[in-house]
């Protein structure tokens, strides 16, 4: 059940970072999910571990962490593209 939780709060994080970057992420709610897994863990080594926690994820870093990773992905992606 952990595990449930833990990607539904990956992809709720994934989701509300592309919202405040504007960007859509490919591969729709399985980018989101991989966004938020990514986002935590940059947020992690960047902030720590501190901030409200749910599914074993501190939301605040994550959050963080996954904007960062939303804006490094969508200039990687407009580069490819060109």
């Amino acid at each position: 059940m952990g595990l449930i939780i833990y990607l539904i709060v990956g992809g709720l994080i994934g989701w509300l970072a592309g919202l405040i970057v504007g960007k859509d992420l490919p591969a729709g709610i399985f980018g989101n999910i991989i966004a938020g897994i990514i986002g935590a863990w940059i947020g992690g080594e960047l902030l720590g571990q501190w901030g409200p926690e749910l599914g074993g994820i501190s939301l605040i870093p994550a959050l963080i962490g996954a904007i960062i990773f939303v804006l490094i992905l969508s200039v990687i992606i407009r580069a490819v593209r060109r």
